[in-house]
Parts: structure tokens; sequence; C-alpha cells
């Protein structure tokens, strides 16, 4: 078998294995323990629904494993917070001091040279059409916007959160 890791996005509630059982409809195997706690899980992010009560594929996850592989959307490693910004969210951290900042993803595209009056851009790119990569920008405590770049501690913090 080959390692891998992911992210996926999912809906979960605690549940023992006994209660997962029991909501199924099934009995449990009498060599496991009912009181295992764990977590109903609801894959978002694909799998067909195996369960009419929900609208996509099931499953029963133990405590320690699902709690060491996921994060509450307001807890969100730095990984985690730039998947959801590829995903078109925005996000935040709660250890910023500037109220209602936030980051967002910009995707690459090209704008006009004219936007540049007296750059020294001109004539340099056909149609004089800038390409410009994809970036992360921010909205300022100031209400403006700037391309923005990660600090050690924004990278390694675990405060990250969805802005909604």
């Amino acid at each position: 078998m080959e390692m891998f890791y992911g992210t996926k996005k999912l809906l979960a509630r605690p549940m023992t294995l006994a209660e997962y059982n029991t909501y199924r409809g099934w009995t449990l195997p009498s060599n496991e323990d009912g009181s295992t706690k764990g977590y109903l899980v609801e894959y978002l992010d694909g799998g067909p629904a195996n369960d009419s009560r929900h609208k996509n594929y099931i499953s029963w996850s133990p405590a320690a494993v699902f709690e060491a592989a996921y994060q509450p959307v307001d807890a969100l490693s730095f990984g985690h917070a730039v998947a959801a910004l590829k995903e078109g969210r925005k996000v935040a951290r709660s250890g910023w001091n500037g109220k209602n900042m936030f980051l967002y993803y910009v995707e690459e595209n090209k704008y006009p040279a004219e936007r540049n009056s007296g750059s020294a851009i001109f004539g340099h790119f056909p149609n004089d059409e800038v390409p410009y990569r994809a970036y992360i920008a921010m909205l300022t405590a100031q209400n403006d916007v700037v391309p923005w770049l990660a600090s050690q501690s924004d990278v390694l913090a675990d405060d990250w959160y969805i802005v909604e």
C-alpha cells in the first residue's frame, strides 16, 4: 500500500460504535466494543450516498483517528486555510489584531497595461495585456487590498478560520 495525505470536507457528530450500528440497523459484532467513542462522518466531496437519510457517503470513525485527521473550521492549520482559499473561501486568523481583515485567493489573469499610466511595462507584452500569477490578497483593517505574504507565525498557527 502507498501512503497518502489528504484534506476532506465532511460533516460529523459524536457517536459510539454501538450507536452507529443501531443507527444503520446493524448488529454490533461480538468482537467489537460498542462503547468505543467515535464519529458518524458524512463525506461532502465524493462517494455515492449509502444511507437514505444522507445525501452523501457515510461511515464511522474512531475518535482518536478522527481527531488526529480533522480540525473544526474555526481552528484550522495554515494548510487547511490555504485549501479553503483555493475553494474560493475567505479566511482569517483569530490572533490578528485588525478588525474585519481576511485573506482571499486571486486567480491568475491579466490586465491592460494602461491601468498603470506612465508605466515602463507598455509594449512589453502582446496587446499590452500584463499577465499575473495567482496570489493571496488581504483585505486590510484600513479596508484596502494588498498582496499578502505569510509570516512564520501565520504558517505555524492553528487559529485560522473560514470567514462567512
